[in-house]
């Protein structure tokens, strides 16, 4: 919509809009490279949003960083250090947007995102920490918590789904569990992605309305939308009381999902101290031939179905790069 034409955009128009862009952002990110963004901008620039980060400058930030990123990968894994991030906030907060892009360029061998279920009947008989253990990491890891231990101080509080008994004796015990982590050579870094009222019910609207993110809502999310103050109370209690010099909590203003990504992962590679770790260049090998080889056909009853077929060749008879329709033509 642009003011010019149908009048003025008002506020609530322009957080839609920054919406729509943000979600047609994702699906090409992980295909962005620096020479692409001129021609990628233009696809929804007539949008009038409320970003305040110009989207060009977003978008080399965010490939900065994780050049960035790589390298405290290098390093983590050089040096064998055990690197934790815990990812906390409401619920549509920007938590997952958050680590799809530090995790996307890096390596799933090396840095894995943890996302537990609610617990088992056998687990709500162990230490409430026991079951986030075996997903701590070993040397040369990272671990990305979308959600922690840190649920028994929101979620299951406010929810009801732990005794008063259970939630001191969390409080109790988190600072001490969480200064063993340290003690034992692991690096902790608690996020909290604060967002204000109006811009979690305006991202619920547009998940309700959006068939391709209706599954993001449960039922808890929506219950959890109506105590929006008792879960700015037990936020509050949690950083009273789990806020320790070994594993401070550091909040991310998210309104803004843009500068909150980048915010964050630019704080993040402030945590380690690292450095860029030398590597040589791989030299690819030359193919052997044998001429003993014949390749056995595979037979034609194997092959998925080429749907598409029809298609690339009609949109290949309109392309027109660089040399026209006859160049189009002479690759194929």
């Amino acid at each position: 919509m642009s003011a010019d034409k149908k009048g003025p955009v008002s506020e609530l128009q322009k957080r839609v809009n920054t919406e729509i862009q943000d979600n047609l952002d994702e699906d090409i990110e992980l295909e962005l490279e620096d020479d692409q963004l001129a021609d990628m901008l233009s696809e929804t620039e007539q949008l009038q949003t409320h970003d305040t980060l110009p989207r060009r400058l977003y978008f080399m930030e965010l490939l900065r960083l994780q050049r960035e990123l790589i390298k405290l990968q290098d390093w983590v894994v050089a040096k064998k250090l055990k690197l934790v991030v815990i990812f906390e906030g409401r619920d549509s907060a920007g938590k997952g947007g958050a680590i799809k892009r530090v995790m996307q360029r890096l390596n799933p061998r090396v840095v894995r995102t943890v996302a537990l279920p609610a617990p088992t009947e056998r687990e709500r008989s162990q230490w409430y920490f026991q079951r986030y253990i075996p997903h701590l990491p070993a040397g040369s890891e990272i671990v990305l918590f979308d959600r922690s231990w840190y649920n028994r101080a929101g979620v299951e509080r406010v929810m009801g789904f732990c005794t008063d008994e259970e939630y001191e004796d969390f409080f109790q015990s988190a600072p001490e569990f969480e200064r063993l982590l340290v003690r034992s050579g692991i690096v902790l870094v608690k996020y909290w992605f604060s967002i204000t009222d109006d811009e979690q019910h305006l991202r619920f609207m547009m998940r309700i309305n959006d068939p391709l993110k209706q599954w993001k809502l449960s039922p808890m999310d929506l219950e959890s939308r109506r105590r929006w103050e008792a879960y700015t109370k037990a936020k509050e209690l949690m950083f009273e009381r789990t806020h320790i010099p070994e594993a401070p909590w550091w909040v991310v203003e998210a309104d803004d999902k843009k500068r909150a990504r980048l915010n964050c992962i630019a704080h993040l590679l402030t945590r380690v101290p690292y450095r860029e770790v030398p590597h040589e260049k791989p030299i690819l090998p030359p193919r052997a031939h044998n001429p003993e080889y014949h390749r056995t056909p595979v037979p034609k009853d194997m092959y998925v179905p080429d749907h598409y077929a029809k298609f690339a060749a009609e949109h290949a008879e309109h392309v027109e790069p660089h040399g026209g329709k006859a160049a189009a033509s002479a690759r194929t």
